[in-house]
């Protein structure tokens, strides 16, 4: 499944739109998520659990902690470029560990 986490870009075809975290995290407990790609500002919310950015913090607790296999593909479409940096920095630390782990089996 792709999965496309975003609050006013059209959805590209043949992906699943999530407005908010909650719901995507939802989605990426059932481990068919292949695909990830997120905005950062979503809404009104000047809130740090209400970014896209809440949703790679969750899968690297998951990877780091629990062993979880995250998506094949994560990318970002934010326009914010602060944001950008900051969620290309969890996406390394994510693909990293996820290796490093895949290597110690």
């Amino acid at each position: 499944m792709k999965v496309f986490l975003d609050d006013v870009r059209p959805t590209p075809k043949g992906w699943h739109r999530t407005f908010w975290p909650e719901e995507t995290i939802e989605l990426l407990k059932t481990g068919e998520v292949t695909l990830l790609s997120l905005d950062h500002d979503l809404g009104d919310v000047e809130n740090d659990r209400r970014n896209g950015y809440a949703v790679l913090l969750w899968i690297e607790e998951q990877v780091f902690l629990h062993g979880f296999v995250p998506p094949k593909g994560i990318s970002i479409h934010s326009d914010n470029s602060s944001a950008r940096l900051k969620m290309q920095k969890a996406i390394d630390a994510i693909k990293w560990e996820a290796k490093r782990q895949k290597n110690a089996k």
